[in-house]
């Protein structure tokens, strides 16, 4: 063991907690006291900890709401929860809520000792060994990404990909911020094609734009004549056509179970800012470089 292992004692019984704390002390951990939940979080945020002992009953924020306060600040932070006022009910509630055990007071020190000891080894393990996410954890499923027919028109997908902004604005919800494009799906349910912001944004050009032309013909375009009015007649040009005349490919995919890695190296290799997510060969998510994005902040969040 590199260093001390690092208790934070959360009891509002001053004696138990004082006494627990000197001897757990001289048995060579480093413990901290808190007399109540909101002093624990306070106490977590000022400095990492290695485990956690909790009393189920305090006056205020009682054991399992400090648990879950403990969840938001350190996910894999290991807590084992006291009580004097012990029930099977409370028990599996604090386990449910993700206390690493539950032991009733007065507890033997040796077996609360031998505890700390299997927690803080648990949670090495986890932090070293655990699994990364994969694919299918972080992606939105189909059925919360916007999506529409092939044989949809234009002004359809405009009015669809619209509600989803709006449904942004009213929720603040990330996820439905930033889809910028539209899945599209045939008869069968298969997906054809994506049709983004920028396809639209494509489509507004007129074909001469981009056709060969004198080096005279160039000036001409790029005056002040040239441009008025074609932005709105262009868009106008748009309602009679359909999403798949001016969507494109569909986008690459990856099995569900592909690591974060593999996700990351095929967007960069392909330049792709999102990929299809199959299962059994049917796509059944989406993943984007945002979901990334927060896993990378998730990570390099954590208290170190």
């Amino acid at each position: 063991m590199a260093g001390k292992i690092r208790v934070l004692m959360v009891d509002d019984e001053e004696q138990f907690r004082s006494t627990t704390s000197k001897i757990l002390t001289r048995k060579g951990y480093e413990t901290t006291m808190a007399a109540s939940g909101e002093e624990a979080i306070e106490a977590l945020k000022k400095a990492r900890q290695d485990v956690v002992i909790l009393d189920m009953k305090m006056p205020g924020m009682d054991g399992n709401q400090t648990l879950l306060e403990i969840r938001k600040i350190d996910p894999d932070l290991p807590v084992i929860m006291l009580t004097g006022h012990g029930t099977m009910d409370s028990a599996k509630k604090s386990l449910k809520g993700g206390a690493f055990d539950y032991l009733s007071k007065p507890c033997d020190i040796d077996l609360l000792a031998s505890k700390i000891n299997d927690a803080y080894e648990a949670a090495q393990k986890g932090f070293n060994e655990k699994e990364e996410k994969k694919a299918g954890d972080i992606m939105i499923p189909i059925a919360e990404y916007t999506r529409i027919s092939v044989d949809s028109t234009v002004r359809e997908a405009i009015e669809a990909l619209g509600r989803s902004y709006e449904s942004f604005l009213s929720t603040g919800k990330v996820m439905e911020c930033g889809h910028r494009s539209i899945l599209v799906f045939d008869r069968r349910e298969r997906l054809s094609g994506i049709l983004s912001i920028l396809d639209l944004i494509k489509a507004l050009r007129p074909a001469y734009l981009t056709a060969p032309k004198p080096s005279m013909a160039d000036t001409l375009r790029y005056s002040t004549m040239f441009w008025s009015g074609l932005f709105t007649s262009q868009a106008k040009g748009l309602v009679g056509k359909k999403v798949s005349d001016i969507m494109s490919e569909p986008p690459l995919t990856i099995e569900e179970d592909a690591n974060l890695m593999e996700i990351a190296e095929m967007m960069v290799t392909e330049k792709a800012r999102r990929l299809g997510v199959t299962r059994g060969g049917k796509v059944v998510g989406v993943v984007r470089e945002q979901e990334l994005f927060f896993e990378i902040a998730r990570i390099v969040s954590r208290p170190s």
